[in-house]
């Protein structure tokens, strides 16, 4: 019998922790959610920090996530036998071994070469879910092809024959929901990134799932092959070093993409068909015509928004503000919960991201309804300090802690955590 089967997950890494600890050895990725972002922070490149860890505006809705948990205690309830816990949940046919999944984040390239790929073996390794990002460095086949569960976030484009295609791929690869992400049919205003005028997508970097997609590369070759408008920037080492980055990113041999104007035009392209502000509730009939995948809505935060979803037919909404990259001063997502919860009324799965840094963020997110709990940043922190492993360890840790809360608050399973195991924080 394995010892997560005997003494629980939370206490089988927290002993494989000390353990090692005794023949002195620390973690490589630390455990303390403060510490690795500090550590994460100080091992990318300037811009790769300013695009992971910066939100919109003053970052009040950052904030705001955290501290929404903060308006939350966990009540534990004693003499209850808590030796076995199950901490499984099922969505779409699939059980989980925990309620995690993997957030959609973009161009991980930034953090590191393996970039979604040792994400996807990691997360795979651990039976979790991974929402591929439609802004990954790696196309949705390569991620697929590592066998890892998955999803696949879709950024409504401006051309529909495009959002066909990518919803098209991701059926065929294997992808088990579409999630549409709401709230980024335009950039939100990020102070830190436009101080350091640095958009990846610019450069050619997180744009795989278009560069390896059909129409895309018809639309890229059309724009190559119309005569040039408007005068050609001057050969600055900066505009070189973006021709260099845009070469690297495109498929085909470097030296090549370097003389072709392909790279280029498929920046522009991506430029002009990232997004639509023109969708409504009407479109969502045009995505359900072209799946039979579950339809995920990601960025609900009003409690109409919710009703309108279910009145409209998808499969499950997911309350998140984007990790407060979208709006300043908008809802901590945590706020947002509870009246979102209550208008699906059980009718559809709720899922949940935005602020999570800790197993306890978690329990507190279930107890207050969600089905399953996204998280973002951290798995990019450990990403950043060590590859696969990192992403690996980032996972368990959260995991453990989760084990180890539901347990102490007297919990054995899931359908166990609910809103009684809470009480509001005094003001």
């Amino acid at each position: 019998m394995a010892t997560d089967d005997l003494i629980g997950f939370g206490r089988a890494v927290q002993a494989g922790i000390y353990r090692a600890g005794a023949l002195g050895r620390r973690p490589v990725v630390p455990v303390a959610p403060g510490l690795l972002a500090a550590r994460a922070a100080r091992r990318m490149t300037a811009t790769a920090r300013a695009y992971v860890v910066g939100s919109a505006g003053m970052e009040h809705t950052a904030r705001a996530n955290r501290t929404a948990f903060d308006r939350w205690r966990i009540v534990p309830r004693m003499l209850r036998d808590v030796a076995v816990r199950d901490h499984s949940v099922e969505l779409f046919g699939r059980t989980m071994p925990s309620p995690l999944l993997l957030s959609p984040v973009g161009v991980l390239e930034m953090v590191h070469r393996r970039a979604d790929l040792a994400v996807a073996a990691a997360a795979r390794d651990l039976g979790v879910t991974m929402i591929v990002s439609n802004q990954a460095s790696t196309p949705m086949e390569r991620v697929a092809a590592t066998g890892v569960p998955h999803w696949f976030q879709l950024y409504w484009s401006s051309s529909d024959e495009l959002v066909a295609s990518l919803v098209r791929r991701a059926e065929a690869a294997g992808a088990e929901a579409i999630v549409v992400t709401l709230d980024t049919h335009m950039l939100g205003w990020r102070p830190r990134d436009l101080d350091a005028a640095f958009l990846p997508f610019a450069r050619g970097q997180g744009i795989a799932q278009y560069t390896s997609d059909p129409v895309f590369t018809e639309l890229v070759r059309r724009r190559a092959a119309a005569p040039p408008t408007g005068p050609r920037p001057r050969p600055t080492p900066a505009a070189l070093a973006t021709l260099a980055a845009m070469s690297r990113g495109y498929p085909g041999q470097f030296l090549a993409n370097l003389r072709s104007p392909l790279p280029r035009a498929a920046v522009d392209v991506f430029l002009e068909v990232f997004s639509r502000s023109t969708l409504t509730w009407a479109d969502l009939a045009f995505l359900r015509d072209h799946t039979r995948l579950p339809i995920v809505l990601k960025g609900i935060q009003h409690p109409d928004d919710a009703r309108a979803a279910v009145d409209h037919g998808v499969d499950a909404v997911m309350v998140s503000n984007h990790g407060g990259r979208q709006i300043d001063g908008a809802t901590g997502s945590l706020d947002a919960l509870p009246e979102v919860v209550s208008a699906v009324a059980d009718r559809v799965p709720v899922l949940f991201d935005s602020g999570v840094r800790g197993g306890a963020d978690v329990f507190k997110a279930i107890a207050l309804g969600a089905t399953a709990v996204g998280v973002g940043r951290p798995y990019v922190y450990g990403l950043t300090l060590a590859g696969r492993a990192g992403v690996t360890a980032v996972l368990r840790h959260l995991r453990a802690e989760f084990d180890l809360t539901m347990g102490l608050a007297g919990c054995t399973s899931i359908r166990e955590v609910t809103r009684e195991t809470l009480a509001p924080s005094p003001r």
